[in-house]
């Protein structure tokens, strides 16, 4: 098939590059802390929050969009409050973040806490007998150890925000050369016949994914070698 590169739209495809980086990077930040907490600690209503933290990937993405639209809309809680001191987030890019942030933080969250549960709680011991404080032994003993799942975990975040669709579509819609995103741009293309950019973008996101996750896997595997 030859593709005509200059009569295809790359903006979507650099947006969807740049939101699931900054959306693997937020939820790393949050979910790595909040995984170590429940997996280390009882406190009572653990079960319901790790519950509440693995809605997002079982509801529907539509259900999830109008729950960001409930927050984030001109008359939702934080909404109501950015749009007085002159600010909105409904259909810009940080929209399309947010979106892809929620949606894909399940992901994160669970790979971490397996990570961090498979570590040998007795290396801690040993660290902490020695004479290392907690931040020493997170960094030096528990991070390296469960580096290769956490790294699985934020790969798998940024495929799951380069792939976001329904909850993106609710609240930044479809606006190209905006909030127009690689899943939206196929949508568009496939609605108006345009298969060829469908199947450039389609193939575009397959390859990239599967790249990124072989890479991974190969990565994985050299490490348990050292």
């Amino acid at each position: 098939m030859n593709i005509p590169w200059e009569l295809i739209d790359w903006f979507p495809i650099w947006l969807s590059i740049k939101v699931a980086f900054l959306s693997a990077g937020i939820v790393a930040i949050i979910a790595l802390p909040m995984a170590r907490v429940i997996d280390k600690y009882q406190f009572r209503g653990r079960n319901v929050l790790e519950a509440m933290v693995m809605l997002p990937l079982v509801l529907p993405p539509s259900v999830v969009g109008y729950a960001l639209l409930m927050l984030i809309g001109r008359n939702g809680l934080l909404g109501d409050f950015l749009h007085h001191i002159g600010l909105s987030l409904v259909f810009t890019w940080w929209a399309v973040v947010m979106a892809a942030s929620v949606v894909a933080f399940p992901l994160m969250y669970q790979s971490a806490r397996g990570a961090f549960a498979s570590v040998n709680p007795d290396y801690e011991k040993a660290a902490r007998t020695l004479g290392a404080g907690e931040i020493a032994v997170f960094f030096r003993i528990t991070l390296p150890l469960a580096w290769p799942g956490l790294l699985s975990g934020m790969v798998l975040s940024f495929a799951r925000a380069m792939g976001e669709f329904g909850a993106t579509l609710m609240v930044a819609g479809n606006i190209p050369g905006r909030t127009q995103t690689i899943p939206l741009a196929i949508y568009f293309a496939v609605e108006t016949g345009d298969k060829l950019t469908a199947n450039t973008l389609v193939a575009i996101i397959s390859i990239f994914c599967f790249v990124l996750i072989l890479w991974v896997n190969r990565w994985k595997q050299k490490y348990k070698q050292y």
